[in-house]
């Protein structure tokens, strides 16, 4: 089953927004970069200043208790933009070893911004404002003294993460899933596999290496009518086996945008094409991914 969002990048041109639900946290010393190697699943000592790259930070078992976007402004500087949900718990246990290195956390007290507009995105690189673009430069996350034209909801931004296979973390998932369940070995630099140890890395490491993982993130879509309460992060949606209905997945993320419900659910791998899901009375479609799900 396959909906009509195949090879979708997102659907939001010029969108501009608040991101009321992301916060910035300033990460900067000598050490900066040799403590974030030893926590993150990113190659932090490859990202050079002006580049960013999706991350996760995970428990010694290998659990996710953050997922966010790591922006390298210089040398011993580092921001973190990262799900509002997440905190306190995911600084403090990001920052749980910090007191043996020349290394401070602050949370930052500013607004943050997503565009995908390109006339922005432009006029802040122009101005060397801080920003953060994507790797083909389609979106920006920014934040300082710019106010710029809000035209949607910051709803949209996450949206488009759903649309383009990149897994959004919440509370009700904390330290429940290894970074692989929800693709991230997918996504450029989001995980390196050679750079050395980091907290969970066995875990990390087994799961490509042994086929250890036999969940990934997939993305449904289902169409309602009207405003409707959204399923509960965590919980599950249903797929059918015969004529009875069996509950299965986890539901990482759930958007309702005009009459389509989106979704990111965890599942096993093997999904048979012709298998039929649902959430309450809504029939959901599998979206094809932007990326392939087979380990190389």
């Amino acid at each position: 089953m396959k909906c009509d969002c195949q090879k979708i990048t997102h659907s939001q041109p010029n969108l501009t927004v608040e991101l009321n639900q992301y916060r910035l946290i300033e990460i900067v010393g000598l050490d900066a970069e040799k403590y974030l190697q030893g926590q993150l699943t990113a190659d932090v000592a490859k990202i050079a200043v002006g580049e960013q790259t999706i991350t996760c930070h995970c428990d010694p078992k290998g659990k996710m208790s953050s997922l966010f976007r790591l922006y390298r402004a210089g040398a011993e500087q580092f921001f973190v933009i990262i799900q509002q949900d997440l905190l306190p718990e995911a600084l403090t246990q990001l920052k749980k070893y910090a007191v043996f290195s020349k290394v401070t956390f602050s949370e930052v007290e500013t607004k943050l911004f997503g565009t995908t507009s390109a006339e922005l995105i432009a006029k802040l690189c122009e101005n060397q404002t801080a920003c953060m673009i994507d790797d083909e430069q389609k979106r920006a996350i920014f934040w300082g003294d710019l106010q710029p034209e809000i035209n949607g909801d910051s709803k949209l931004w996450d949206l488009i993460d759903i649309q383009q296979g990149v897994p959004l973390l919440y509370k009700a998932n904390q330290f429940e899933l290894i970074p692989q369940a929800t693709n991230l070995q997918c996504l450029e630099r989001a995980i390196s596999f050679t750079k050395g140890c980091y907290i969970g890395q066995e875990t990390v490491a087994r799961a490509k290496y042994r086929g250890a993982n036999k969940r990934a993130m997939f993305t449904f879509v289902g169409k309602v009518e009207g405003e409707m309460s959204l399923p509960e992060i965590s919980t599950n949606i249903e797929m059918q086996l015969g004529d009875n209905w069996k509950q299965t997945g986890t539901i990482l993320a759930a958007i309702q945008n005009q009459d389509k419900l989106w979704l990111q659910v965890v599942l096993n791998k093997e999904i048979e094409p012709e298998t039929k899901f649902r959430v309450g009375e809504i029939n959901l479609s599998l979206c094809e991914q932007p990326y392939s799900l087979e380990e190389n």
